[in-house]
């Protein structure tokens, strides 16, 4: 099963607790600045357009572990041999 996430980077303080977490090293922390003066964190596989080659299997470990619940993860599930639609399994906020 493939995953992607979404990083709300006005959320994130960057603490670094998703990165120890993810089991396929997929998130990292990032150059820029935010507007509130941390260093959010990215996901490497942002732009990665084709999901073939996305490593992320969406097991939502790290939106789990984030205090700031700035993290929200999405699964590709198969519904037939054809169709595939995304199911957000990230935590309440």
């Amino acid at each position: 099963m493939k995953g992607r996430i979404t990083i709300d980077k006005e959320r994130c303080k960057g603490c670094g607790l998703c990165i120890l977490v993810c089991p396929m090293k997929q998130i990292e922390i990032s150059d820029e600045l935010n507007t509130k003066g941390y260093y959010p964190a990215s996901f490497l596989e942002e732009n990665a357009g084709d999901s073939g080659k996305r490593k992320c299997t969406g097991c939502a470990l790290c939106a789990l572990t984030c205090p700031d619940v700035a993290i929200e993860v999405y699964r590709e599930t198969k519904k037939s041999n054809t169709a595939k639609s995304n199911e957000d399994v990230s935590a309440d906020k």
